[in-house]
């Protein structure tokens, strides 16, 4: 038998250092998160924002957060699975929906810390390029940075429409244009018009259109949603332009009232008295006697 160098001999196992869980899970990438939560030493411990984007089958999920050493806080959250009280019963996963839930999450946010009056965005929803502008004599507008996780930074994804929703809501996020739908790369411009297509779902209507005309069942089985809202392609502008509206005219999630029960649930049973134990300690007596 020839002679096999051991390579992984007791001396390395011992020394072996497993990574962190969420990185053997593959949920975190930690030099990504790094470059978001290293704050400068000189800032002290001022928290350093981001704007978390996460995507799910169903539900697009938007939060402010902040690192601490021990945990992330979360400063404010939108989903848009809140859209149907804006209006919007349908498509809660599409570019459009992912726009309004970052107007959401901005608006919410600057109401939260008493800046939507002073920042407050772009009027109407468009296809340009919108950075807020600092004002004289206010605070500085909130600033944060984009975290996107383990999502693809793809031109034309998703991630970029909450990114410009947030922009138009009057936050503060370092970005570039070559990212949004609609950016040419051979021209290296943005195509302000396709933008603004794919932020009030234009792309869905031409798409609803063209499936209606060449196969009838299939659109009826895959835009069920709209068809039982009753949405046609040519309403679907009007809509997103009220959900916008909606959002900025109140964009807080107003809480519920806690109701006490009406009687409590005991999940332990009731201690019996001396006088019940006794009682029934008779009952099994007599009818031992009785037997």
């Amino acid at each position: 038998m020839p002679f096999v160098k051991e390579i992984k001999n007791k001396a390395y196992f011992k020394r072996y250092q497993v990574k962190l869980k969420r990185r053997r899970k593959g949920k975190t990438d930690y030099r990504q998160r790094k470059g978001l939560i290293i704050q400068d030493k000189n800032k002290y411990a001022t928290p350093k924002y981001r704007l978390v984007v996460r995507f799910s089958n169903k539900n697009i999920t938007c939060q402010i957060v902040y690192a601490t050493l021990t945990h992330d806080v979360v400063v404010a959250s939108a989903y848009s699975k809140e859209l149907p009280e804006y209006g919007l019963n349908f498509g809660l996963t599409n570019y459009a929906a992912a726009y309004c839930t970052g107007l959401l999450i901005a608006r919410r946010v600057l109401t939260k810390l008493g800046l939507a009056d002073t920042y407050k965005g772009l009027a109407e929803a468009s296809g340009e390029d919108y950075m807020v502008e600092e004002v004289d004599d206010a605070p500085r507008p909130f600033f944060c940075l984009l975290d996107v996780g383990l999502k693809r930074t793809s031109t034309g994804s998703k991630v970029f429409a909450a990114l410009k929703g947030a922009l138009d809501g009057g936050l503060d996020i370092p970005h570039s244009e070559k990212r949004y739908v609609g950016y040419d790369e051979d021209s290296k411009r943005l195509d302000e018009d396709f933008l603004r297509k794919y932020i009030f779902g234009g792309h869905v209507g031409e798409y609803m259109d063209q499936m209606k005309e060449e196969d009838a069942d299939a659109y009826a089985k895959h835009f069920s949603g709209f068809i039982k809202e009753g949405i046609t392609s040519d309403k679907l502008e009007g809509i997103y332009k009220k959900v916008h509206a909606a959002i900025r005219a109140k964009p807080v999630k107003t809480k519920k009232a806690k109701t006490k029960p009406a009687s409590s649930k005991k999940w332990q049973a009731v201690k019996k008295t001396y006088e019940q134990r006794k009682a029934d300690l008779a009952k099994r007596i007599a009818a031992i006697k009785a037997e």
